[in-house]
C-alpha cells in the first residue's frame, strides 16, 4: 500500500476518534464547580436577666417559743455590732457564768458581732458566708443551733434617715430576721438582747468631738433604736434579756462604770461582766436551757 493511502487512513481514524470523544462528552451533564456558600448565622437575641425576686416573708405577730430539749451540749449564736463583739470571740466571762449554772454542759458559743455595722447588714450574715477580722463564718441559717441572741444594733443607727423612718426600717429588718429564723429553725429559740444604754453626757467622749447638745442628741438617737428593739420583743412575745434597764439608775442616767472610759461607747470590763451575767441568769432563771 502506498504511503499516500496509509497517511489518508491515519487522518480518517484520528477524525473518527475525535467525533466519538465529543459525542461522549456531550452525553455527560456538566456539573457546576461547588461553591462555598457563606451563610450568616443569626446571633441569639440578648435577653435581660430577670429582676431579683423581692424576698417574701410573713411577719410573725406572736412568736411561739419552742422548748429546747435537754442535751449534753448547747449551741448559741450571737448577732450584733461591736457591743456584741466586745464579749470576745471565746466569751470568756460568759463561759464562767454559764459554768456556775451548767457545770456538766458543753457550750458552743459563736460571735457574729461585727463592729460598725447596722441592722441592715444582718441579712448577709444570715444567708451567706462572711469574713470579719480574719475569721470566716458560715451562714447562720446554714448552721444548727439551740438559741440565737439578737442585739439591737442601736449604737449604729440608720442616721441617714429621719428618726421615724429609720426606726421603721429597723422594725422591718427585725420582722425579716425573726421570720427567716423561725421558718428555717423552728426548734431553735430566738432571744433579744438589749445592751448597755448610751450615755447622754459622755457618749463618744475621747474619740468624737461633740458639743454637749450634740452628744446628748447622738445618745438619744441610739437609745431610741434600743428601746424600739425592746418594744418589738414585748409586742411579739420574744424573750428579752434586758441589760439596758440594769445599766441605768432610777433617773435613766447611764452608770458610767459599765462603759469603757476610752470612748464611752463600748462596755468596760464591768460592762462585759454585766452583759454576760445577765445572759446566764436569764437562761437559767427562765429554764431556757436545762441543767
Amino acid at each position: 500500500m502506498s504511503r499516500r493511502i496509509l497517511f489518508g487512513l491515519l487522518i480518517l481514524n484520528i477524525a473518527m476518534v475525535t467525533v466519538v470523544l465529543v459525542i461522549q462528552k456531550a452525553d455527560k451533564p456538566v456539573l457546576p464547580i461547588p461553591q462555598k456558600i457563606s451563610q450568616s448565622v443569626p446571633l441569639a437575641t440578648p435577653t435581660e436577666s430577670p429582676a431579683p425576686t423581692p424576698m417574701t416573708y410573713q411577719t410573725i405577730e406572736r412568736y411561739l417559743q419552742p422548748i429546747i430539749p435537754n442535751t449534753s451540749t448547747y449551741t448559741l449564736i450571737f448577732i450584733g455590732d461591736s457591743m456584741t463583739e466586745s464579749l470576745g470571740e471565746n466569751f470568756d466571762a460568759l463561759r464562767v457564768n454559764l459554768k456556775e449554772y451548767y457545770p456538766d454542759k458543753v457550750f458552743g458559743l459563736f460571735n457574729y458581732g461585727f463592729g460598725s455595722t447596722s441592722i441592715l447588714s444582718t441579712e448577709e450574715r444570715l444567708n451567706f458566708e462572711t469574713i470579719y477580722q480574719g475569721r470566716t463564718l458560715p451562714a447562720i441559717l446554714g448552721r444548727q443551733f439551740d438559741v440565737v441572741l439578737i442585739e439591737s444594733f442601736g449604737n449604729n443607727p440608720l442616721s441617714e434617715y429621719p428618726l421615724e423612718e429609720g426606726l421603721q426600717k429597723q422594725t422591718a429588718a427585725l420582722d425579716y430576721m425573726v421570720a427567716e429564723i423561725a421558718d428555717s429553725h423552728p426548734g431553735s429559740l430566738i432571744v433579744f438582747v438589749a445592751t448597755i444604754a448610751p450615755s447622754q453626757a459622755y457618749y463618744g467622749k475621747g474619740v468624737v468631738d461633740l458639743s454637749a447638745l450634740a452628744r446628748n442628741k447622738w445618745a438619744n438617737e441610739r437609745r431610741a433604736y434600743i428601746e424600739n428593739h425592746i418594744n418589738y420583743a414585748k409586742r411579739h412575745n420574744i424573750p428579752l434579756i434586758n441589760v439596758y434597764e440594769k445599766s441605768i439608775d432610777e433617773n435613766g442616767v447611764t452608770l458610767i462604770k459599765y462603759l469603757d472610759d476610752g470612748n464611752y461607747i463600748h462596755p468596760s470590763a464591768a460592762g462585759v461582766d454585766l452583759i454576760s451575767q445577765t445572759i446566764a441568769d436569764f437562761l437559767h432563771k427562765n429554764q431556757i436551757l436545762k441543767n
